[in-house]
């Protein structure tokens, strides 16, 4: 059996639509110079509670700021010119059977942001989350979206639906939280086609 055609999308930096603008927020391209805006937020206790890396000191933040992939993948999110957050867009490859690995490579992404509380509650991380997903589908045009969060993480998974990702699965006590305790999760999805029809396309 022939394997299948192969998917080529353009990585994050080459789409020519930075900076990508919304009513409100400008996302573009992670850079070094980015560093000390987003420690601000990025050290305070209700922002790191529930994402995946947290630093004692700037020092050692800055050090994984500095990691090429790490760069790669990272959007920050600007209001009036500020950044007020980020957004992650991690490429990867769908589960796939042998015959079909080649077209299956990176045409999925795992999302994940982060927000400065202090300008919570106006909508600006559903805002910033719903533009990733539009580059994701019409910039890279990948295949499926997805995202996971800590169940008790109830803005984090409201968001989610809110913007209408669908909950693919409840992970019961399958997330160990840095503090060593397992505690459930949620996995949130979304394909292009299903994109595409809530956007009446």
């Amino acid at each position: 059996m022939p394997e299948l055609e192969s998917h080529v999308a353009p990585s994050l930096r080459e789409v020519p639509c930075w900076p990508l603008s919304t009513q409100r927020l400008v996302l573009r391209p992670a850079t070094i110079a980015d560093a000390r805006a987003t420690w601000a937020y990025r050290k305070l206790p209700e922002t790191s509670r529930w994402v995946t890396s947290t630093w004692d000191d700037y020092a050692a933040y800055l050090r994984s700021y500095r990691d090429p992939e790490h760069l790669r993948e990272r959007l920050v999110v600007e209001l009036s010119g500020a950044v007020v957050g980020e957004v992650v867009i991690r490429r990867q490859d769908a589960w796939s059977q042998t015959e079909s690995r080649k077209a299956a490579r990176g045409v999925e992404a795992e999302l994940g942001w982060s927000l400065n509380p202090a300008f919570s509650g106006r909508g600006l991380a559903s805002e910033a989350v719903s533009a990733a997903i539009r580059l994701c589908f019409e910039e890279l045009g990948l295949h499926r979206v997805q995202a996971r969060c800590f169940s008790a993480n109830i803005p984090s998974w409201k968001l989610m639906e809110r913007i209408g990702m669908r909950r693919e699965a409840h992970l019961v006590s399958g997330i160990l939280h840095r503090d060593g305790q397992w505690m459930d999760g949620y996995s949130y999805a979304l394909l292009k086609n299903e994109w595409q029809t809530q956007q009446g396309q």
